[in-house]
């Protein structure tokens, strides 16, 4: 499938890419070679193909852990190291007016 200048020009512009004559003609064969091969992959018959996937996907999920009441040390180090606080929170600019 031919692409032309003027597409190549157009697909740069919408990346925001610039381009040389050289690098338009490069890319005009580039992007032909890639909607041709597009098209091939169009005529396989996958209708009586089953989806394969090559591992099996599975989620991983931690137990969650009750940590109320013990002592969190750490949470006042973070605290004592920021640049501004109230109470036991970080104090940050509003993102919203």
């Amino acid at each position: 499938m031919a692409i032309s200048k003027e597409e190549v020009k157009h697909i740069a512009h919408l990346a925001r890419l610039s381009i040389n004559d050289k690098e338009i003609n490069s890319f005009q064969e580039d992007l032909g070679e890639i909607l041709n091969y597009v098209d091939r992959l169009k005529t396989v018959k996958t209708k009586e193909k089953e989806n394969v996937t090559a591992k099996k996907i599975f989620n991983i999920f931690r137990k969650d852990k009750f940590s109320a009441g013990k002592p969190n040390h750490k949470k006042k180090n973070f605290l004592r190291e920021a640049p501004d606080r109230k109470d036991n929170f970080f104090k940050v600019p509003p993102i919203f007016k």
